[in-house]
């Protein structure tokens, strides 16, 4: 008779994807074979090491399979796709959140605590905001995270609607702002040369375009001097991120002090 932690891998919810059940723990593994030395954090792994160096793009299950020194086909007895490789990936690099801060400091100081640890992850891992969103969040660490950022609302007078949707505006922010750091990535990689270069580039075209003609903000804009200095001083983004978290947190409080 299989023993009941057996029975739970060998059984997976109707519908779930199978690199979910894999993360969960809730899908066979294979028996004996030629690829027995291989598990699944083996390839995770190596399939991490790749994306992390060269990016999602140059992902493949043939080179993954290259990388451990073995058969691609052996990579499919363990994992039966690249999506579902995707999905392993994503949740062994976003890991289990770190620790928010204690209840007496407040909703408003967990949640910017969350958003910024979560950031940092996908700082380290620039590839997962290129990863297509098939499904709400299912892998296990992802619903810690999940979990976390909805127990700091507790409390908060907020329904379980507005509680999904501040999760939603707020991981949704980190991710589009993590996504703008993926593409300058890119394009300092491609050889465009350094992004602080790009950017002042950027703003003496725009200067000369808009020296004539209704762009009159623009040119105030512009002529405030301010932005040059701004670049220098917030050249990883950090100052711009909480300049947007901030401004989503008082529209989040608003509504909490309504209730």
């Amino acid at each position: 008779m299989a023993k009941p932690e057996q029975k739970r891998e060998q059984q997976s919810p109707s519908g779930l994807p199978a690199g979910v059940a894999v993360a969960w723990g809730l899908q066979a593994r294979p028996g004996k074979g030629p690829a027995r030395a291989l598990d699944v954090r083996r390839i995770v792994a190596a399939a991490i090491g790749i994306a992390d160096a060269e990016g999602l793009a140059a992902l493949s299950m043939s080179r993954v399979a290259t990388e451990i020194g073995v058969s691609t086909m052996a990579l499919y007895r363990y994992v039966e796709s690249k999506d579902d490789l995707l999905i392993l990936m994503e949740d062994a690099a976003i890991g289990t959140p770190p620790p928010v801060p204690e209840p007496e400091a407040g909703w408003r100081a967990g949640l910017a605590h969350w958003a910024r640890a979560y950031r940092a992850v996908l700082q380290r891992h620039l590839w997962i905001v290129r990863i297509p969103i098939g499904t709400p969040p299912l892998s296990p660490h992802n619903v810690e995270w999940m979990e976390q950022a909805l127990a700091l609302l507790r409390g908060t007078g907020l329904d379980a609607e507005e509680k999904l949707g501040v999760l939603i505006t707020i991981s949704g922010y980190v991710r589009s702002n993590v996504a703008l750091l993926a593409d300058i990535d890119e394009a300092t990689r491609a050889g465009a040369g350094e992004w602080e270069d790009v950017e002042r580039r950027y703003w003496q075209l725009l200067s000369d375009l808009t020296a004539a003609g209704d762009f009159p903000a623009i040119r105030e804009l512009l002529a405030s001097g301010e932005l040059a200095g701004a670049e220098a001083a917030d050249s990883d983004g950090t100052a711009d991120f909480d300049f947007g978290l901030n401004v989503i947190l008082d529209g989040v409080e608003v509504l909490i002090a309504s209730r």
